[in-house]
């Protein structure tokens, strides 16, 4: 007998194509659509309906059982309060994360396994092996860093079908299988908002208050910005302060409201040798000597460090990452978990 796979269908042409190769492996498949969020905001449509009748259409089509999963409420607290309490806190949190880890990969998978699945899939570029996350093929699509903190059993049973195939292949397999979302436009604003970017969505919840961006060096006032949870240490885009020489952010004093820029790319505030992780999270055993990879954003490449237990420790310095975003820990191409930024 065939196994069942619920697989998570976002209307996407990464989930759609997932089932194409699911079902062409033998699998039964159960298409899922999970309703995360469906809130408007002023001038901005929330797209799930839109999404949601795009995973219909792909399931008819392609002749699959359909479900919706409504996680609405769990998203809100799971990922939404902790983002909003995160940014109030001067921190840059990454919700891709905490969605992986709260929703799609234990609330999805607990459901999907009460509904009688013998699996779990998701369009996710990553791969599972032998109870292991690893690297996809794509590395630029690799997407193992907002995995990191996924359980042991969830890797286990879960399938990646994208994990050998380059985004265009994927592309490519849809419009020959004539979806209609084969040039869907991917969504790059908030994770469950679809276009909004995140400065929109915070003005809906966070009481922001004006205040000034000084030069670091001198206290001069350069200018003024529209809410210090906006800026992250390391930011050169969007200041509109000076000319010549770009200014970056070196630090926020969130008390006085007051956001530090500087020309000085060698500012002692921009760079750092280690950095201090909180809120570990390991699946796998960590190597004894401590020498590990790490990726420190979505994209960025792999770099070496020596892990103590708490402290990554890097040869040469390194730019500084905004504190409550992740630090992923690799051996080889096996993904070992990570912890937060503090």
């Amino acid at each position: 007998m065939s196994k069942t796979v619920f697989l998570g269908m976002s209307g996407g042409v990464d989930s759609s194509v997932s089932a194409i190769l699911l079902k062409n492996q033998g699998y039964k498949v159960v298409g899922v659509y999970m309703k995360n969020w469906s809130k408007d905001l002023p001038g901005m449509k929330c797209p799930w309906a839109e999404d949601l009748a795009d995973a219909k259409r792909v399931a008819v089509k392609l002749d699959l059982d359909f479900m919706v999963f409504d996680f609405e409420k769990a998203y809100k607290e799971k990922v939404v309060d902790y983002m909003l309490a995160e940014f109030k806190a001067g921190r840059t949190p990454n919700p891709d994360v905490m969605c992986n880890e709260e929703i799609k990969f234990k609330l999805f998978f607990e459901e999907a396994m009460k509904c009688g699945a013998d699996y779990i899939a998701t369009g996710h570029y990553a791969k599972s092996e032998n109870g292991q996350l690893k690297l996809a093929k794509d590395a630029n699509k690799d997407q193992t860093y907002f995995l990191y903190r996924i359980s042991k059993d969830a890797v286990a049973k879960t399938l990646f079908p994208l994990a050998d195939l380059k985004k265009p292949e994927v592309k490519k397999l849809a419009a020959e299988a004539g979806l209609a979302n084969a040039y869907k436009k991917e969504s790059m604003g908030v994770c469950f908002v679809g276009e909004v970017g995140m400065k929109d969505f915070l003005r809906e919840y966070i009481d922001l208050q004006p205040g000034e961006i000084r030069e670091a060096e001198t206290e001069k006032v350069l200018g003024y910005h529209d809410g210090a949870v906006f800026y992250t240490v390391g930011q050169r885009h969007g200041l509109y302060v000076g000319g010549g020489l770009p200014y970056y952010v070196v630090k926020k004093d969130l008390a006085k409201n007051i956001v530090y820029v500087s020309k000085n790319l060698n500012a002692a505030d921009l760079w750092t040798k280690e950095i201090t992780l909180t809120n570990l999270f390991f699946r796998e055993k960590l190597p004894e000597d401590g020498e590990v990879l790490v990726r420190l954003r979505h994209r960025a490449p792999l770099i070496p460090a020596k892990f103590d237990g708490k402290k990554l420790i890097f040869a040469e310095e390194i730019k500084r990452v905004a504190p409550g975003q992740s630090a992923v820990i690799y051996k080889d191409d096996v993904c070992l978990g990570g912890g937060i930024i503090a």
